[in-house]
């Protein structure tokens, strides 16, 4: 299980440690899940998640506001009794002194932000939900091309880098050279980086490591991008069938999420960049309902039952 700590929560957000709780450094959030608590305030903490973080805006301040000072310390009590990572308070709203109390007395910290509720909320699920995504590293390359995120896969020394470099020339972007971090932010969508020590590198045979950020400027690099097709890189075997037509779809399984996938032999002569920038074109189109090869072939089997009448 992936978790991420409370304090980069809070320097990702700006959040204010009202309590100032000591324990802030030690908590780690392991869930992308959000509360607002509603029917906790009331009082019902029946199937209750304490592993969330729990925000309130100004409806459950109105709320509290409208109890005595004695019914917003009880109903605080028991909600702080149950136990949970932090409570933040959005929109910058006056604190409780109730709350405080309670938050001293089960050492639960109180935050704030000055973001909207639903616009902190929504950004801080986006957040959880990457870095708390189950993931894994693969040795290749990322790059964007034409705004397709293509993940490079083969052999060693079978022209990755290079590739990439050269795409790098043509006005395309590199994300990852050597170790790409997948993480899978949902369902259907993954999400590739560099670590963080090799952000930016290149390694080429021959001449060794290059900065391309500094060498091509910070248009030619990219922090993240997803994964919409993977390319195999393969010497090419003058025994195997490669596939010439593209009728059939091939995917490539990772993280259970099943993305389009080509392979492409690999001989002196072939100009991967110009191929690869192809391939990200046919993928967008594919994905906006037109497949080339299907086409070609509807025209071929016309022609062929117009040849079968008129026998």
């Amino acid at each position: 299980m992936f978790s991420v700590s409370l304090r980069e929560i809070m320097d990702e957000f700006q959040l204010e440690d009202v309590s100032d709780c000591h324990r802030v450094d030690d908590i780690q959030i392991t869930t992308s899940d959000i509360n607002r608590p509603g029917l906790q305030l009331f009082g019902y903490l029946e199937y209750f998640g304490n592993d969330r973080i729990q925000i309130i805006g100004k409806g459950e301040t109105e709320y509290l506001a409208s109890l005595t000072p004695e019914e917003r310390l009880s109903r605080l009590d028991n909600f702080f009794k149950c136990g949970f990572p932090c409570m933040v308070v959005a929109r910058g709203l006056d604190i409780f002194p109730e709350m405080l109390e309670v938050s001293k007395r089960y050492d639960i910290p109180v935050l704030r932000s000055n973001d909207v509720t639903s616009k902190f909320l929504s950004g801080l699920i986006r957040y959880l939900n990457v870095q708390l995504a189950p993931r894994t590293t693969m040795h290749g390359v990322l790059v964007e091309v034409y705004g397709e995120g293509i993940l490079m896969l083969g052999e060693s020394g079978v022209g990755k880098s290079e590739t990439a470099l050269e795409l790098v020339k043509r006005g395309h972007r590199l994300v990852a050279d050597d170790a790409v971090e997948v993480r899978r932010v949902s369902d259907k969508t993954l999400v590739g980086t560099a670590p963080d020590i090799i952000r930016h590198f290149i390694e080429i045979r021959g001449i060794g490591i290059l900065d391309v950020k500094n060498l091509y400027g910070v248009g030619s690099v990219k922090m993240t991008e997803n994964i919409d097709l993977v390319v195999h890189l393969e010497l090419w075997d003058v025994n195997k069938n490669y596939d010439r037509l593209g009728l059939v779809d091939e995917y490539t399984d990772i993280l259970g999420i099943k993305v389009p996938s080509l392979t492409i032999p690999v001989r002196p002569g072939r100009n991967l960049a110009i191929i690869m920038e192809v391939a990200a074109m046919n993928n967008r189109q594919k994905n906006m309902g037109y497949n080339a090869a299907k086409v070609l072939n509807e025209r071929f089997m016309k022609e062929i039952s117009k040849g079968s009448e008129n026998l």
